[in-house]
């Protein structure tokens, strides 16, 4: 016969966890940030996953504001606030974004608030819970820019292989078939006639030139970052040097060249591509400048970056042809070659060159009044993914 089960027993060997048990657990969760805000959204309570991720001790942060986990610029959009809104609305609410350390350090967290409340159905105030995810998050970016690049790295490639089979490969059907009527009716050709027709070679051989050349920088873009070697320039060095170079040329033209930008402007750009950047942009100005005209190049500092901006006074675009400017089409670019040699291309290479250096570049026209191209340098080393790793907790 079974004996009776003493229940009494049973609820007295029973293990009824504690609050010391609970907050044991909390403590243990290293990964993670665990902390209570009463109704005013103060910190009331903090783990010991909190002071690993944030660098806060509990007695420094203890009767603070919700606002000290939040960047300046999810504080000046309200994000703290819309957070508990959605959680009293919800019943809880997630997000993944960066936040801020006591060493003013980001990282990038996922992040979980609800409203904690009482035996009695009372609002007592708000858990917090964040996980630090800015490995995974420095991992996902890295993935997304390498398929971009890559991505990147095929249209340039079967830009360059159209430019080659179309830009290059008919002049030079041109060139091979004026040497062959050359050769083969020399004896009874006039002297005259033979002259134009060397001219014209001679020119079609130095514009093809020129044209291989703006392909062979525009590949070393894509194919040859160890050539990249960004330091911090004297930009008024560099602009002198180019003004230098297209001084014959803009005389000819009777073009004025100024440089309004003041000594000491540095910017921080690889120096090939840089004195490439603005004698593209100079040298396009002067071929679309009417005689008498003036090229003024000048800058403004806009918190970490320069702006630099080269004017003119010449025809001016549209704005049909400022939307594809920095995207031509084939047939765009050999129209752009025949009047301007290469200038399509050239325009490509600056906006490659730019975005190698962090920079942007865009363009401002008026019809009659001249054209104003603007791009952006970084002042000094900007901050790659592989640096944050130093500032992650």
């Amino acid at each position: 016969m079974e004996k009776p089960i003493d229940k009494a027993k049973m609820l007295k060997n029973k293990y009824i966890p504690t609050t010391d048990f609970y907050s044991q657990i909390i403590d243990s969760l290293q990964d993670y940030s665990i902390f209570t805000l009463d109704k005013d959204l103060i910190i009331n309570s903090w783990s010991s996953g909190s002071t690993s991720i944030f660098g806060y001790e509990t007695d420094e942060v203890i009767g603070k504001s919700f606002d000290i986990i939040f960047t300046e610029e999810d504080l000046k959009s309200g994000i703290p606030q819309n957070e508990i809104n959605t959680a009293l609305k919800e019943g809880r609410a997630t997000d993944n974004r960066w936040h801020i350390a006591k060493d003013n350090s980001l990282f990038y967290a996922y992040g979980l608030v609800f409203p904690l409340i009482g035996s009695e159905n009372e609002m007592l105030g708000y858990v917090k819970i964040l996980r630090n995810l800015t490995d995974r998050k420095h991992s996902e970016d890295a993935i997304k820019k390498y398929v971009k690049d890559l991505e990147e790295l095929n249209t340039h490639k079967e830009s360059v292989l159209a430019i080659l089979s179309h830009d290059l490969r008919s002049p030079l059907t041109g060139i091979i078939a004026t040497t062959k009527y050359l050769k083969e009716n020399f004896h009874k050709m006039e002297s005259e006639t033979i002259q134009e027709m060397l001219n014209l070679l001679h020119k079609s051989s130095i514009e093809e030139l020129e044209m291989l050349d703006y392909l062979v920088e525009w590949a070393r873009i894509k194919y040859a970052s160890d050539a990249f070697l960004p330091t911090n320039n004297q930009l008024t060095e560099y602009i002198n040097k180019v003004f230098g170079m297209l001084n014959e040329t803009a005389s000819i033209n009777t073009v004025t060249l100024h440089n309004e930008i003041t000594e000491n402007t540095t910017v921080f750009a690889d120096t090939k591509m840089l004195i490439s950047i603005i004698q593209n942009i100079v040298s396009n100005a002067i071929s679309h400048s009417e005689k008498g005209g003036t090229i003024t190049i000048s800058a403004v500092t806009k918190v970490d970056k320069i702006i630099i901006k080269i004017e003119d006074t010449g025809k001016g675009m549209t704005n049909e042809i400022i939307q594809k400017l920095f995207t031509p089409q084939i047939n765009q670019l050999s129209e752009s070659r025949q009047k301007d040699k290469g200038a399509g291309i050239g325009l490509l290479l600056v906006k490659g060159f730019l975005e190698k250096n962090n920079g942007e570049i865009w363009v401002e026209s008026v019809i009659g009044k001249g054209s104003s191209f603007y791009f952006t340098l970084p002042i000094k080393k900007p901050m790659q993914l592989d640096e944050l790793d130093d500032v992650v907790f």
